[in-house]
């Protein structure tokens, strides 16, 4: 049965709204990020992808392995990254783990030059060791305390595919200017294969030949580590068989330009499906936070549109991303409400039609074409218990930001 919530009829709803007043009002820099990563996680084995990070000084562009929930104090915290940082473009491996929050970080890095073209980056991860490649050259192997953090604490749950382009500062990252912006991520083609009794497996490869969200993958709207940007949906985008991130001003959210081709060729490219009016989105997941620092909470994000066939059903669009979640570890389950806003109905000229949907954490956000409408709401009796949650959401969120750059900033 879909339920339909009406934006901020909870305290919990109000109190996401506060923390994402407190972080637009922190990004000074007025930049967009972006964050694209899997809905599910995956336990041993080895996690690769065919990127060309974003160039430029104070830009961080990542590939990393997180376990969901991390941000949680009373979660372990598990993550692994490949990250590129500095004026030459320097790459970082990074393991970082502990409770409360990233304890310990174990960090290497290499010369720089890494933004220029296409390279394989690999994670391998068994029972045994913690291992990172690039270009099927192993740069690092932990069979140590850093393996064992991550066999003792995240092979149960496993960990997700995540990619991200953000802001840093002089204390990681450079002298970052807006004057350089934009700059993209790319990503050809990701991939994993699971381990057993010392061989692995090839279980799926996504090559984003359809031009659009995958199914089973979702976009992050939350703030960048160094809170100098917000992780923006828009700026998520998938052209020629690749999936792009771009890193923008805010008046200019998007992948406008060519995106390089890279020598091994992007994936077959499926051509668009002409029978049917606009899909609905796929499921966002609960708030994750970003690359080795973690961000805020997040709030989930919403499906991509579908195809549309001007022809058969009218001009009706696929679902469109819907926004919400709430800091995880607090509420529940959230179906997306499908309508433009809060009180909006469904587009019925398509299998479509808007989802502007607060989500919950840790389940994903279901974004949905259409079903649900959404009254207002009798708002005033909830007026002082949301005024009280949502100033303790403005200290929360300061304090928690405050901690993750720090741990960033010894990284």
């Amino acid at each position: 049965m879909r339920k339909c919530l009406t934006p901020f009829r909870t305290p919990l709803l109000a109190l996401l709204a506060a923390v994402g007043t407190v972080s637009a009002a922190s990004n000074a820099h007025a930049t967009s990020g972006a964050e694209l990563y899997t809905g599910e996680s995956y336990s041993y084995g080895r996690f690769e992808a065919r990127v060309q990070f974003a160039g430029g000084d104070g830009v961080v562009s990542s590939f990393f392995l997180w376990k969901s929930g991390s941000e949680m104090s009373d979660v372990y915290w598990n993550e692994l990254d490949l990250e590129t940082v500095w004026a030459d473009c320097e790459l970082k491996t990074n393991a970082l783990y502990g409770l409360p929050e990233a304890n310990h970080t174990d960090s290497s890095g290499t010369e720089g030059g890494w933004c220029t073209g296409f390279h394989t980056y690999a994670f391998e991860w068994t029972p045994d060791y913690v291992a990172w490649f690039v270009d099927g050259k192993e740069l690092r192997r932990e069979t140590g305390a850093d393996s064992t953090a991550f066999r003792d604490n995240a092979a149960e749950e496993g960990m997700q595919f995540h990619f991200n382009v953000w802001p840093g500062d002089k204390t990681f990252g450079g002298n970052f200017s807006e004057s350089i912006l934009p700059v993209h991520e790319y990503i050809n083609w990701v991939q994993y294969s699971s381990y057993k009794d010392g061989e692995f497996t090839l279980e799926w490869r996504e090559d984003f030949s359809s031009n659009s969200l995958p199914e089973g993958w979702a976009v992050g709207d939350w703030p960048s580590p160094k809170g100098l940007s917000n992780h923006e949906p828009l700026n998520v985008t998938f052209k020629n068989g690749y999936a792009i991130l771009s890193l923008t001003k805010d008046d200019a959210k998007g992948n406008a330009g060519a995106n390089p081709m890279d020598p091994e060729g992007p994936g077959p490219i499926d051509e668009p499906d002409t029978g049917s009016g606009g899909s609905g989105g796929i499921d966002g997941a609960g708030g994750t936070p970003s690359a080795s620092d973690g961000g805020a909470p997040a709030q989930g994000a919403g499906g991509a549109s579908g195809p549309v066939d001007p022809g058969a059903g009218g001009d009706g669009a696929g679902a469109a991303a819907g926004v919400g979640g709430a800091p995880s570890g607090a509420g529940a389950e959230a179906n997306g409400a499908a309508g433009p806003g809060a009180g909006g109905t469904p587009d019925p000229s398509g299998a479509g039609g808007d989802a502007n949907a607060p989500g919950g954490p840790g389940a994903p956000v279901q974004s949905s074409g259409g079903g649900c409408s959404v009254g207002s709401g009798n708002q005033s009796a909830w007026g002082g218990f949301t005024l009280m949650l949502s100033m303790a959401a403005v200290g929360w969120f300061r304090r928690r930001q405050g901690r993750r750059d720090n741990l960033r900033s010894a990284a």
